[in-house]
């Protein structure tokens, strides 16, 4: 994923943008957002727990959760690094 491209798109769809890094081999338990979420993996992985599925995502790949959906993350050997946009319900 271009990271200009969706930068543009966050802005243009009204997500607010952040840069997270999270430390490697962290589990976050079942929990939910009270905001929508897309992202892109610059560096490292996350893995995502969800309506009963498990997913890895690696650098330049592109991941989404709606708000309110619980989920778990567990972040990779090297722990993981994302540009996140986040949008409130209503917003």
């Amino acid at each position: 994923m271009d990271l200009d491209l969706f930068h543009e798109q966050l802005t243009r769809d009204g997500y607010e943008i952040l840069m997270r890094e999270m430390p490697a081999d962290k589990f976050v338990d079942t929990h939910s957002h009270p905001f929508d979420v897309r992202a892109v993996v610059t560096s490292g992985e996350i893995t995502l727990h969800c309506h009963g599925e498990t997913k890895t995502y690696r650098e330049g790949d592109l991941f989404e959760l709606a708000a309110g959906i619980n989920h778990t993350e567990q972040y990779g050997p090297v722990g993981v690094q994302y540009v996140l946009g986040r949008k409130h319900r209503g917003d």
